[in-house]
């Protein structure tokens, strides 16, 4: 095993052993029959300039000096193709995506391992020891930490997973939908608002519609509006489509007012108007804070009938935690939770179980005083109501409390709702 940066500026000499050059690079290929990048080409900075030659070429690699089996004016040369990529000018020192710790990290060295005559690239060392190799202190930080009975923290990914951005040179961890599917949509958000905003487009092309809308929703509306802006219209309209009208509704406020319309024009008629209405009152408001995706059954209902009607919308709910009832002129009429709702008699009627003094936001009613009540109430939810009683929508609680609980913070606490 060796590693990137002890092999870079070695001296390369020709087969009778006079010094040549150094060697400068190594170039590196991704083969369907391995799991790691191959080893196929070595570059030599030579006093006529930069010689890219196969890796057959060098007798040893692994040495004090890296030989040739040739002299320089007899190497052959090695052309480079798109699926190739330099180490040490593409890899080192560039930014990849740890999916597993769901950050951003920088790559300080590259692990190689020979293997049956071959040289494979098998980790990124992303660690800080990396870094004093580099300079030249790994040993000293080594044994002072052996000295002070302190433990060295070694970081590695392996390079099976780091694909090659070649529109900017930089590199990030292969991510297959499934695995993408399995990162929060917190986490996503993190990572991105740790990249550059051409690797966030780049990051954000690789994702489904519904996880893009997912992210966008962990992000604060100035943001999404940055990440949406060389989006495509098409591809826009449908991450609104999927947001929660609230989200949606925050986002398009930030966008200059002909896109947004032109967004709207493109969504599906339903959404859109539900964006439309509640763009309609001030942002700090009920009517601008609330949510139109809530769970809501007919007061007729039996409780078994009313779990069949919940399964059935269940998908178009911000929460499902609180069940509303209201009348055929959709009054409220009643509130229950869910939990009661389960173990409660099939047979019974949802206006036996339901809670009739309820607790209610109006569409004018101001942030701060919604943020009272739900602290108030221990609530999750509260109902908004017109003047005549009938149900509009949902605040929920992470936006009632953006007011009074510091965005960075509100991010991190558990969202039980969702």
């Amino acid at each position: 095993m060796a590693f990137l940066s002890e092999l870079i500026g070695k001296p390369v000499t020709d087969v009778d052993g006079n010094r040549v050059g150094s060697l400068k690079d190594l170039v590196a290929r991704f083969r369907h029959d391995l799991s790691h990048p191959l080893i196929e080409a070595i570059v030599i900075q030579h006093k006529g300039g930069v010689i890219i030659t196969p890796f057959s070429s060098a007798a040893v690699l692994f040495s004090a000096a890296v030989p040739l089996v040739k002299n320089v004016e007899d190497l052959p040369v090695f052309a480079p193709t798109e699926n190739d990529f330099f180490l040490a000018r593409d890899v080192l020192d560039k930014q990849i995506i740890d999916t597993e710790g769901a950050r951003v990290v920088r790559v300080n060295d590259i692990e190689l391992v020979r293997v049956n005559g071959t040289v494979l690239v098998s980790n990124v060392d992303v660690s800080a020891l990396a870094v004093l190799r580099r300079i030249g202190l790994e040993k000293f930080a080594v044994n002072l930490a052996h000295f002070l009975h302190a433990k060295l923290i070694r970081s590695s990914i392996s390079l099976d997973d780091v694909e090659l951005l070649h529109q900017d040179q930089s590199m990030r961890l292969r991510v297959p939908s499934n695995k993408l599917k399995d990162l929060h949509p917190a986490d996503v958000a993190e990572i991105i608002s740790d990249l550059n905003r051409l690797e966030s487009e780049q990051f954000l092309e690789t994702m489904d519609v519904e996880h893009v809308a997912d992210t966008l929703e962990e992000v604060e509306p100035d943001f999404q509006a940055s990440l949406v802006e060389t989006m495509p219209d098409e591809k826009v309209a449908d991450v609104l489509e999927e947001m929660a009208p609230d989200e949606a509704a925050d986002l398009l406020a930030e966008l200059p007012k002909e896109r947004s319309e032109d967004l709207l024009e493109l969504m599906e008629k339903e959404d859109a108007e539900d964006v439309r209405r509640l763009m309609a009152y001030p942002i700090d408001t009920a009517g601008g804070l609330m949510t139109t995706e809530y769970a809501a059954v007919r007061d007729h209902l039996t409780v078994k009938q009313a779990i069949e009607a919940i399964r059935e919308s269940a998908n178009e709910a911000e929460t499902i935690f609180y069940v509303y009832v209201v009348d055929a002129q959709n009054h409220l009429v009643g509130v229950f939770s869910l939990s009661k709702l389960i173990f409660s008699d099939p047979k019974a009627k949802v206006t036996d179980i339901m809670y009739k003094r309820i607790v209610t936001a109006h569409l004018l009613d101001q942030q701060d005083d919604i943020a009272r009540i739900i602290a108030k109430y221990d609530l999750l939810a509260v109902p908004v109501v017109n003047e005549d009683n009938v149900l509009q929508g949902i605040v929920t609680s992470d936006d009632a409390l953006d007011k009074i609980i510091p965005t960075a913070w509100k991010k991190r606490l558990p969202r039980f709702y969702r």
